[in-house]
């Protein structure tokens, strides 16, 4: 754990908004490809990271909290069903859904483990957006992915800074016990 960190890649929804204009849409599958991909990846740290912060703990005694369970998205078969349009619609509420309950699951176990936090969880109106794609007969999905992948980048910087103070206050710790 120590050390520096593995950054979480951003996604410009710009950059594959416009390439997907330009492509009639091709670029979308790369899109969902990646977004799958990082929501997979980051949700693997996570857990990753709450074992290591387990493994501390019980060096300290004291009981962890419960582990981050999460269910992994097959990116590959989620974004080839992007060509069945619906799909699109089931992946962004999924996104949206999982991006909620990992930053509540977060929030709870950091505040357990570190009562001092620096994480607050975002609030995510699934439903406001799920209204506006309704209204707008499909057409608002653009403005929920743009949000969606603006909430991952969000959390992707604020998770960066969590773990540097993560492993700051781990380090001290250990510098405290050794001495």
């Amino acid at each position: 754990m120590h050390g520096k960190t593995e950054r979480d890649r951003k996604i410009w929804f710009s950059m594959w908004f416009l390439a997907s204009i330009a492509t009639f849409g091709t670029a979308f599958f790369p899109m969902f490809y990646r977004l799958i991909g990082n929501r997979n990846n980051h949700f693997r740290r996570q857990a990753e990271l709450e074992k290591q912060i387990a493994t501390f703990l019980r060096k300290q005694g004291k009981e962890p909290p419960t582990s981050y369970s999460f269910t992994e998205m097959n990116k590959k078969a989620w974004t080839a069903a992007v060509i069945l349009i619906i799909p699109v619609f089931a992946i962004t509420y999924l996104l949206s859904r999982d991006l909620l309950t990992h930053e509540r699951h977060q929030d709870r176990f950091l505040a357990s483990v570190f009562p001092e936090r620096i994480f607050m969880p975002q609030t995510i109106p699934i439903e406001k957006y799920a209204l506006i794609t309704i209204v707008t007969l499909g057409l608002g999905i653009v403005y929920w992915l743009y949000k969606i992948i603006n909430m991952y980048n969000s959390h992707f910087e604020a998770h960066q800074e969590v773990e540097k103070q993560i492993v700051k206050l781990m380090e001290e710790n250990e510098i405290g016990e050794s001495m």
